[in-house]
Parts: C-alpha cells; structure tokens; sequence
C-alpha cells in the first residue's frame, strides 16, 4: 500500500517559508515558467541538483515549430495526431502547432541562439514530420543552449530564489487544494514552503529501465508525488524508446539524435543490410516506436545486441557541422561518424503520459500545475511526434502563467500532523533494489509486453512495496519510492490495455484496436481505474 505521505509531517514543527509560485524542476519547463511568473511574482525554484542537470540539457534535435512558408499549423497538427496514434488531444495539439512559434520568438528574447543560414532559420527535418520545421543550435546541441540561455537570465532575476540540492518530498494538500511542498534541505532540516501556486516540472520517468538515454535525475519523482497527493496520471503505459542510442563497450547509452536519420542516415543490420524498407514506407524516419521496434526485430533475427546507423555518404563537413556534439563523443571511444558505421540500439527516452492538465497546464488538485515531461496535456498521444516536447513546454508553460495571475490570493493553512508506524530502512543498499527494478521493467515493460510477463512484473515489484512502510531520509530512498510508485502504474495500465498502439506494444495482442481501446487509461490514488474515451 502506497501511503499519502513518505514520511511523517506536523508542520506546526517544522520552518515554513511563504513566496508566490513554488516551481518544482530546472529543465526548460522550469526554467521559462520562473521567468514568465517572475515578471509579477516572487518565485521559489526547487531542483534536487542544479539548474544545468535536466533532461533538456541533452535534447539534441530541436524545436518543431511552424515557420517557413512550406509548413503550415494544419500539417504540423496532421503529423502529431497521425505519431499520436488516435490518442492526441485534438485541442491540445490545435494549442501547440498555432503557439509554437510564439514561444519560440519568447526563448529568442531570453537568449537563445538557433542556428541560420544566409539570416534565416535553419530548419531540419526528423522523423515522422511532413515539412523541415525544426529549429537546432550549435548543430545538435540545442537544449544545452536553451538551458545556458535560461539558465543565465534565471540566475539574474531577483524576483526568482534557487534552492539547488533540495528535495520535495512530498505535496501538501487540504480538500483537494495544494498549498505547497514538503522539502527536504541538503542538512536533512525539513521545510514547508507555501505558495499561491506550485508548477511541478520535475521531468521524466527513464530511469524506470536499464538503458536509458536520461541523466540519473530522471527518476519519477514528479509523477508520484501528484499520484499521492489525489492528481489524476495518465497514459504511462505509453513509453518511448529511442531508437538510435550508442551502443558500445563502456560507453554509456548516448542519444544519437533522429536529427543524423533526418539528414539521410541509413539504418543497417550487422550483415550491413538496409532493412527499414521491410518494416514502413517512412523507412528511417518512420515514427520512432515502429523504427526502434524495427531494430529490435533485426537484433534478434541476426542475434546481435545492435545496430548500425550509417551516415558516411554524407561529406565531413555536413557531419561535423550539423553533428559537431555527436562526433566529438563517437570519437572519445575510438568511433568516426564520417567514416564508421555507429551501433545503436534503442533506450528508454521520454514517457508520453504523466500528471492529467487542462489547456492551462492544471490538475484536478487546484493550484496545482503541470508542465514539461512531467505532464500529460494530451499532445503526444501514444506516440510522441520529434522535438514537439521542448514546442509543448513553452506553450503550455505560458498558459500556465496566464491561469496563475488569476488566481485570488491561497486563504487558511492546512492542518497536517502524521505520526504513522515505521521500520528502520531495510538492510539491502537501495542501489540493488533500483537495479532490480530497473531490469524488470526492461525484461517485462519494455519494447515488447505480453499479459504473462506483465503480470510476473507487476508481482514482482509489488515484493519491494515494504519500502513504504520504513522510515526514509535520504534522497536515494525518496526517489526509489517514487520510481517503485511510476513502475507499477505503468505496469499495471499495460496489462490492462489489450491492444498495441504507439509506444505500448503487446505480443499477445499485436494490433490496434480503436473498438474498445481508443481511450486513455487514468487513475486516481484510492480510486479504480478510469477509462476517458477520446
């Protein structure tokens, strides 16, 4: 039993601190909600490291955006429901593909530097896109550039305070209200800091498996901190996995941008075969769940543990150009883009679903928002379309700030004192129950799921469900906790969802089925599971 709170509170015996907006999270998400609200609010940012560990820092690819005369929102709208899967939110997307590029022109006023050629915008092209509508800077190092721009003004802003190092244990809530976070300092002292409105940009989910191309912060904890306090999570048995991430002896699983297929790459079997013309007529840029799932077919019929991605025809200047982050690491370990074929094999990459909002980036627990990966809006559907995360964030963010400057002032306090019975903390290291996690779900919730497998993965997570009932107080067992909560709600919504679809594919049932399954899978902490048909 997953308990309301991980550890016990009396907030009459702790500090309390007051500010405006409390943004949990320093990826691109965090960082332009606290610029966009520090225009007329005293900002609290919590990261549990610092402003340049985040997810976004190693986007590579880009920004999708409508900009050139080519494109239109219509087509950049077609292409996300079609990567969607039947799941998207027609609304949502309308929102993303018709604001896009007005976010884009905010991020430009807060620094960031795209790419040009000849003064305009270098636009690529990725996978599943109809039209070149991706913006990139430093050739693919664009999220690293969004994070030095924002970050920078962020540090400047004397309306926003950073805690760096800090860890929100836990929201607090009263009658469905939030008014705050329990916070855990790097001392260990506990706070509850107060706010009229708190903005949870805690990112994603990838380190739920094995191989991911997530950093280590990537652990959940957004998720399962609005799980426990009553939001609505939906669509986490949607898991992307990318395609193309590094794979080779004592490298780790470095994201090989889907940029490198959008400038021509091939993708070879290890006999050295062309093979995506037998799995989509996309071939390489097919979206993302049918190439990866391509991949791993090719891996078990050659019985190899990779893939070869393949752009060598192109000349040494494109490569080192357009590519110049991607070389420079290949070359670390002794492999040449302009010269080898990189092996690659799919890894954990962004989780489709999450925390349930609105338009405006809001839960059903009020005063509670939503933004970034860590949110469901109802824009990636099953399957989410290329470089529309960084477009969504922006976009909804704004909203979200709008919604905040209406809110009328947070009145009363919560009254909240748990005293509830725990054990000292198990004798096993944390890091040998994340690491058996970690290989559940890859074996049993990866790329390919059946009931059988599902089930004996589920079982096996909930033997680790003990860890509620201990007493916690380091960072490792919070994000455990947080990570064993995500697991079996994705486990559980992929079992139930018998069909295959986007980034959920079952074995057992290998087609799509819009009849009875063309609905979302949501669930509410001590509720049933909800069925939202589209």
């Amino acid at each position: 039993m997953i308990p309301r709170y991980l550890v016990d509170v009396d907030l009459d015996a702790i500090p309390h601190v007051h500010t405006d907006v409390i943004v949990i999270g320093a990826g691109i998400a965090g960082l332009f909600t606290s610029l966009r609200a520090s225009e007329n609010k005293k900002v609290l940012m919590i990261t549990k490291k610092s402003l340049l560990d985040s997810n976004t820092r190693y986007a590579q690819g880009g920004i999708a955006a409508v900009i050139s005369d080519e494109d239109s929102p219509e087509y950049h709208m077609q292409d996300t429901l079609v990567a969607g899967a039947g799941l998207c939110s027609p609304e949502a997307v309308d929102v993303l593909v018709h604001e896009g590029f007005s976010g884009v022109q905010d991020l430009i006023r807060m620094g960031t530097q795209f790419d040009l050629e000849n003064g305009e915008f270098a636009l690529t092209k990725e996978g599943a896109h109809s039209q070149r509508r991706i913006l990139h800077a430093h050739g693919d190092a664009t999220g690293a550039e969004i994070v030095r721009a924002l970050s920078e003004r962020t540090k400047q802003d004397p309306n926003i305070e950073i805690w760096d190092d800090h860890f929100v244990i836990d929201l607090i809530t009263q009658d469905d209200i939030c008014y705050g976070a329990l916070v855990q300092k790097p001392d260990g002292q506990r706070v509850f800091v107060r706010g009229n409105a708190t903005i949870l940009c805690a990112g994603g989910a990838g380190q739920l498996f094995r191989y991911t191309t997530n950093p280590d912060i990537a652990t959940a904890d957004g998720i399962a901190i609005a799980h426990r306090a009553g939001a609505h999570i939906q669509d986490v048995e949607f898991i992307q996995f990318h395609p193309t991430a590094l794979c080779y002896p004592g490298a780790p699983r470095f994201l090989i941008s889907e940029a490198v297929r959008g400038e021509g790459a091939y993708l070879r079997n290890i006999k050295g075969e062309r093979f995506m013309e037998n799995y989509h007529p996309q071939l390489e840029l097919a979206p993302r769940d049918v190439v990866a799932r391509a991949i791993v077919d090719e891996m078990e019929n050659c019985k190899s543990t990779f893939v070869y991605i393949d752009i060598t025809h192109e000349t040494e200047e494109l490569i080192k150009h357009r590519f110049p982050t991607i070389y420079e690491y290949c070359l670390n370990y002794g492999l040449d883009m302009t010269t080898d074929w990189i092996p690659v094999a799919p890894a954990a990459h962004y989780m489709m679903g999450g925390v349930k909002t609105d338009l405006h980036g809001e839960t059903d627990v009020k005063r509670l928002f939503a933004c970034g990966e860590v949110s469901s809006t109802g824009v990636h559907g099953a399957n989410r379309l290329a470089s529309n995360s960084l477009s969504e964030a922006i976009v909804f963010g704004r909203r979200i700030i709008e919604r905040i400057k209406e809110l009328p002032a947070l009145e009363g306090s919560p009254e909240l004192r748990t005293d509830s019975p725990r054990i000292e903390s198990p004798q096993q290291a944390v890091v040998e129950k994340k690491l058996k996690l970690q290989k559940v779900m890859l074996r049993y919730a990866g790329l390919k799921r059946s009931a059988k497998g599902l089930q004996k993965g589920y079982e096996e997570l909930a033997r680790q469900l003990s860890i509620f009932d201990t007493q916690m107080s380091k960072r490792e067992d919070y994000e455990f906790a947080n990570l064993l909560s995500c697991a079996l709600l994705t486990t559980t919504a992929a079992l139930q969802r018998e069909e295959s679809r986007g980034g959920h594919y079952r074995e057992d049932f290998p087609e799509r089925d819009d009849l009875h399954w063309k609905k979302h899978i949501v669930f509410k902490r001590g509720e049933d599971r909800v069925e939202e048909w589209i």
